[in-house]
């Protein structure tokens, strides 16, 4: 395989810095990947990036606001108790949070602008995908095809999370613990979300989260995350402006966002197309990327 070029660098966008990596040919049409809650850029991984570019696209994945290398927003904290605003979140409305979903997809536009591209294929996970949500309907005029995974509408009355796989990411080990307890407790959390048919053998997550780990660690930027997402409110009002292709992807075994939510985006999205992959859980497991692949690129192809 021919070697692609990467390249590294941060764009000033939105008033903040946002750290990013561009790979393969500047010339090719744009796919820009955004993660979900507490994951870095290096959460896509790099064989998804790399079908993109072998089918003749240019990949920006970016690490979002509070998370990676991009700014931290140290010192500001969430006020208020979580119990409320999960509250206020279950009946689909916003809260007061230190910033909201909304900003965090005028990131991306900044970080487009930053490039000189003018539309992308946008590709969101989770809490990437409900910042996908935003950016199409908020600018649809940016937006080539739109491609949501494990992700929700927000909405009021959707299934909670299951408790334990979301306490496993929102319970660390604690503000004294060593580098391997903190990697251990990452290990945990992820296992816990991921299904147990596709399962990465422990030895090798732990490897992944280890190099995470020594990339960024910033838990304080995981509470002003989570607060953003619960706080931002209903997406339908952006999903009813929608106009760009759209695919939905959900596993039927994922215990952190659910399977019902996955099909309230497809519902929402005039035209989105819904795609059920059975026993997959809120993870991006090495025998699911062919047909995440393929998912995805069908619908890039769409617009």
């Amino acid at each position: 395989m021919t070697a692609i070029e990467m390249r590294q660098g941060s764009a000033d966008a939105n008033g903040i810095t946002i750290a990013y990596e561009d790979i393969g040919n500047p010339a090719d049409p744009a796919v820009v990947l955004i993660m979900g809650f507490t994951a870095q850029l290096t959460m896509w991984p790099m064989p998804l990036c790399e079908s993109f570019v072998e089918a003749g696209y240019r990949v920006i994945r970016l690490d979002n606001r509070d998370i990676g290398l991009s700014t931290k927003f140290d010192g500001v904290r969430v006020q208020g108790s979580i119990w409320p605003r999960m509250g206020r979140h279950f009946f689909g409305m916003s809260s007061t949070v230190p910033y909201t979903l909304v900003d965090m997809a005028e990131d991306v536009v900044g970080l487009l602008d930053h490039l000189g591209i003018d539309r992308a294929n946008i590709v969101g996970a989770s809490m990437g995908g409900m910042i996908a949500q935003i950016l199409a309907g908020a600018h649809p005029e940016r937006v080539l095809s739109l491609n949501i995974i494990f992700s929700s509408t927000n909405q009021p009355f959707l299934p909670p999370p299951s408790l334990p796989a979301l306490s496993t990411l929102l319970t660390g080990p604690g503000p004294r613990a060593s580098r391997d307890e903190i990697i251990d407790s990452i290990v945990k959390a992820r296992r816990s979300i991921g299904a147990q048919r596709y399962q990465v053998p422990i030895e090798e997550l732990r490897k992944q989260v280890a190099a995470d780990y020594d990339r960024s660690y910033n838990p304080a930027g995981v509470i002003r995350q989570f607060a953003a997402t619960t706080g931002t409110g209903s997406l339908l009002p952006y999903d009813k402006r929608i106009q760009a292709p759209t695919v939905v992807i959900h596993g039927t075994a994922d215990p952190l966002v659910r399977p019902a939510c996955g099909k309230a985006v497809a519902k929402a999205i005039r035209g989105a197309q819904l795609h059920l992959i059975d026993g997959m859980g809120h993870s991006l497991p090495p025998a699911l990327l062919p047909q995440i692949s393929k998912l995805l690129l069908d619908n890039f192809r769409r617009d």
